[in-house]
């Protein structure tokens, strides 16, 4: 393998170590450098020249990428893209321009500068608003990579109380992130919420909410014609088997998120009202 592609597979950094482990001698490193294949960061690390990034950033200061900057590494769902590079440096010092957090206490990435998986996890728990933490862990926890009782173990005590509240809005099966958001505002605004309930004559939909309401979450494949021809079949089966339905975009749900309850919470007093009864 050339080392372009080896370093690319290591998204664009590597340690001396590493590249020696697979083959590459000093002598060959040097050869790389002089016909600028490759960049030597500080001693000991390498990189592809102006790729190595954020990790060639974590290996110039030994350090390790945790939290939201770790998320495209495990491939967690992130409502954005970290704006400053979160590291555990392993030492006092901080990073300047950088969030620092704390020490690592499991088993870190087998090939990358990245912390592992259970303290990305912690870390975002106590580091991102309670939403964004909501989002991050879901899919770990759904896939059963971390169980929920490991998390709650690693934050015992009144002051890991916030970073727990968060674990209690997590569910067992989300399908997309706009279920989680979803389910998360539902909640928050103390509604009865059942998912993926199985309706006579339409199918599996998003959310029963107080027993008489569907709501369904749409994300992009929504928008192409013969989804929405289907979703119009769903609405209208929905109606006719006695139950009222509202659909929500990535915007309403990302963007929009009280307008959405807002607008649920109105049906259902319309409905408390008699407003559908029987013509």
């Amino acid at each position: 393998m050339d080392i372009d592609t080896f370093l690319r597979q290591r998204g664009g950094a590597a340690r001396t170590a590493a590249l020696a482990k697979a083959g590459y001698s000093r002598t060959r490193l040097a050869k790389a450098l002089e016909a600028n294949q490759i960049t030597r960061v500080r001693r000991g690390v390498y990189s592809l020249p102006d790729e190595g990034g954020v990790l060639g950033l974590a290996l110039r200061h030994n350090a390790r990428l945790t939290c939201l900057s770790a998320a495209p590494i495990y491939g967690l769902w992130a409502l954005r893209e970290a704006e400053v590079a979160h590291l555990s440096p392993g030492h006092k010092k901080t990073v300047p321009g950088t969030l620092t957090h704390g020490r690592l206490l499991h088993r870190v990435h087998p090939l990358l500068p990245v912390a592992g998986l259970a303290d990305v996890l912690i870390h975002a728990l106590h580091c991102l608003p309670e939403i964004e933490a909501l989002v991050l862990v879901q899919t770990p926890l759904q896939q059963g990579d971390v169980t929920l009782d490991f998390l709650r173990r690693k934050l015992p005590g009144n002051r890991n109380a916030r970073a727990r509240a968060v674990l209690d809005y997590v569910i067992p099966r989300a399908d997309s992130l706009l279920e989680v958001l979803a389910n998360y505002h539902f909640r928050r605004a103390g509604l009865h919420v059942r998912r993926h309930v199985q309706v006579p004559g339409v199918g599996e939909v998003d959310f029963l909410i107080e027993e008489c309401l569907v709501v369904e979450t749409d994300g992009v494949t929504h928008l192409e014609p013969k989804q929405v021809k289907k979703d119009r079949a769903r609405n209208n089966a929905t109606v006719i088997g006695g139950l009222l339905c509202l659909r929500f975009g990535y915007a309403d749900v990302v963007h929009h998120p009280e307008r959405m309850v807002a607008q649920v919470l109105a049906v259902l007093e319309q409905s408390r009202r008699g407003a559908f009864n029987p013509c």
